[in-house]
């Protein structure tokens, strides 16, 4: 057996005495948990207890062994809207909504936006299967299905520059750029963008929800929805780095107008060819990108005519730029940015929930 990972945790002297209060020995208890690697392939996670004794001989003792549950991972990010990224093809996730929430805490697990499991598809080249970093499950992630097109392509499981994803909002298509043998630009067919507000959904007496009040915590403010297979709030502002998200974003997320809770960006018009954004994102609060909020807020601009929609349009985000275009005569909107690998690791999922 060899052992590559330990997890130890040690306690505080304890002291013993007698009621007259003279010692008669202390002991310390540290405890590891160590991960080995059987002869036979197998994981597997032992628990030892070593007891300092003042006034005898140190003592191991082993209290458990059980086969560890050991998951491989890749931690990728699209301008920095990260993710770990998990290959179904060869591993099992049984609980993805727990895990989602272990693997995303960044002082206790991997650190991430959320979870995204690559799958096999019957539909299509894959499949994307998306969890935020409170378990639940999203529709659509226009920089996780970046990443998700590198992977397959960096991991020989396709081997063609063009192809599909099944998401759970349909199957969208992309399209790689090769540098060195590896995928490093990604340009996806985000779909058609979605208007009626009851398909969106949120609460209105209009069909379109365009440049439309809406109050939140005694402040009224302006709002498009759009979504692009998730719903988004556009929120225009005079300067998005004055905003204090962590008080208004749950304010919106959870606003009474939405019934599934909503992505609210907040943008600020640069000119006519540039936003910038700063995004609260259901499920995950603020994060440095959002791929489809940057898609949303492109068709806004254009329908509020803040910028020229016969260019492609730059959106300024936290962790980056994305280039977004809403092609009118076909009624599709394209996403052009990089995607880029972290490391790869393992994880015991055994820890989970501890």
């Amino acid at each position: 057996m060899q052992a590559y990972k330990t997890h130890k945790s040690e306690n505080p002297p304890v002291i013993y005495g007698n009621f007259t209060g003279k010692i008669h020995f202390s002991i310390t208890i540290v405890q590891y948990t160590i991960l080995l690697k059987a002869t036979n392939g197998k994981n597997l996670r032992v628990f030892f207890m070593w007891v300092l004794c003042s006034n005898r001989k140190n003592k191991y003792n082993i209290q458990k062994q059980e086969e560890a549950t050991i998951m491989k991972f890749t931690k990728m990010h699209g301008i920095g809207n990260d993710y770990v990224y998990v290959n179904c093809f060869e591993e099992t996730v049984k609980d993805p909504a727990a895990v989602a929430k272990f693997v995303s805490d960044r002082h206790f697990g991997i650190g991430s936006d959320g979870l995204i499991l690559i799958r096999p598809s019957e539909i299509a080249d894959c499949e994307m299967d998306m969890y935020n970093l409170d378990g639940s499950q999203g529709a659509m992630c226009g920089n996780g299905i970046r990443c998700v097109a590198k992977y397959v392509y960096d991991h020989g499981i396709v081997d063609k520059t063009s192809l599909s994803i099944a998401t759970r909002s349909g199957i969208k298509y992309v399209d790689l750029t090769i540098r060195d043998g590896k995928a490093s630009m990604v340009k996806v067919n985000m779909g058609s963008p979605i208007l009626t507000a009851k398909e969106i959904p949120v609460v209105a007496e209009t069909e379109q929800v365009i440049d439309a009040p809406i109050t939140v915590d005694g402040k009224e403010y302006h709002m498009t929805a759009v979504s692009m297979g998730n719903p988004h709030a556009i929120i225009y502002v005079d300067d998005v780095n004055s905003l204090d998200l962590e008080k208004i974003g749950p304010s919106f997320e959870n606003h009474v107008c939405f019934p599934d809770r909503v992505n609210t960006e907040f943008v600020q018009v640069i000119d006519r060819h540039t936003v910038k954004m700063r995004v609260w994102e259901r499920g995950s609060g603020e994060t440095l990108a959002c791929g489809t909020g940057a898609c949303a807020v492109t068709v806004a601009s254009i329908l509020n005519d803040k910028v020229d929609g016969s260019k492609p349009v730059t959106v300024q985000l936290l962790g980056g730029d994305l280039n977004i275009s809403w092609e009118r005569d076909e009624n599709l909107v394209y996403m052009t940015g990089p995607a880029t690998t972290v490391f790869d690791g393992e994880i015991d999922l055994g820890f989970l929930g501890e």
